[in-house]
């Protein structure tokens, strides 16, 4: 008997222990963006003390005048001694928006991007696509794959891609990962730095209302020392305002450090930045920019095409075809 029930109770500990590891990854998951989060705040608490980063007011907040002999304390009971109640005959309130609703999109709606170029062409100066990461708001790697040009590769540019031959044997063909790529972002925010590089290799055109080019973050700050430049690295970004060091190392750039990098560069400046955007003469038309992702293949089909050029096209590539072969 003791026997035939030792293999049930084994059995019966194996979901348990199952459910416990998960439990396990999961806490460690937490814990470790906790501790993300807390750095991220601590250098953000940072900049303000030192003036870099200002405390934007609440939307649709007027700030009262204080009496010159007035406690500081008495500003804020004096405002609340002041508003009118509920059904006293004045004018209704309007419901101020929360934080959440003032920085505009959720977070599942950002992304950030950095790809790795080589050189291809006349003397390796074509830049085309090697690898490419994009990274979610909190961090999390969402893609991160090499990617083998459309070009042979005259130049791999190793000290600055990091990409080496090596790398190219595990590397997927251009198409495929146009592909993937512009699923994910797609209805999304784009943040990146120097954006127009990284779209130019991927063939692609996002619309303007919903990318965030963290060169732009200088003219948000305007800290003293970052001004002076029309545009700063990410490199010099990182080291000033998140006291972080990347691209360090003789490896070459790391596009999955530099898309998480753009990311926290981002959130430090969210508020000022979403509530610009809110404002711009840009905000009410999206649905007007194009967004490539969807049309850019169509647009190279034949039916597309007046009928002498598409005759004409589709003679040319049998005569390119021939050629090659």
């Amino acid at each position: 008997m003791v026997l035939q029930e030792a293999p049930e109770s084994a059995q019966c500990l194996c979901p348990s222990l199952a459910s416990l590891n998960a439990k396990d990854v999961l806490r460690k998951r937490h814990k470790r963006r906790s501790r993300q989060h807390q750095r991220f705040m601590a250098r953000k608490a940072l900049l303000q003390e030192q003036g870099l980063l200002s405390m934007p007011p609440e939307p649709g907040a007027s700030p009262l005048p204080t009496p010159s002999g007035a406690a500081p304390g008495t500003e804020a009971a004096s405002s609340r001694r002041q508003r009118p109640r509920a059904g006293s005959g004045s004018a209704p309130c309007r419901r101020r928006p929360t934080s959440r609703e003032a920085l505009g999109p959720l977070p599942s709606k950002y992304v950030a991007i950095d790809c790795e170029m080589v050189g291809t062409g006349p003397r390796g100066r074509v830049s085309e696509l090697a690898r490419c990461s994009v990274v979610s708001y909190h961090g999390d790697v969402l893609y991160d794959k090499y990617i083998r040009p459309e070009m042979p590769i005259v130049d791999y540019r190793t000290r600055w891609s990091g990409i080496t031959r090596q790398h190219m044997l595990k590397a997927i063909p251009f198409q495929v990962a146009q592909k993937e790529i512009l699923k994910l972002l797609k209805g999304k925010v784009v943040v990146g730095h120097a954006l127009h590089n990284d779209f130019q290799v991927l063939k692609y055109v996002h619309p303007r209302s919903q990318t965030r080019d963290t060169t732009y973050v200088p003219n948000l700050l305007n800290p003293p020392g970052l001004h002076a430049r029309a545009r700063v690295s990410l490199k010099d970004l990182a080291l000033q305002l998140l006291h972080k060091k990347i691209q360090v190392g003789r490896h070459g750039h790391s596009s999955v450090e530099d898309a998480t990098t753009a990311m926290e560069l981002y959130r430090l400046v969210e508020v000022q930045w979403e509530q610009q955007e809110a404002s711009s003469p840009w905000a009410h038309r999206e649905d007007r920019e194009p967004d490539s992702s969807t049309d850019m293949e169509q647009y190279m089909e034949d039916q597309y095409w007046p009928e002498d050029l598409a005759q004409g096209s589709s003679g040319g590539r049998r005569q390119t075809q021939d050629s090659r072969e």
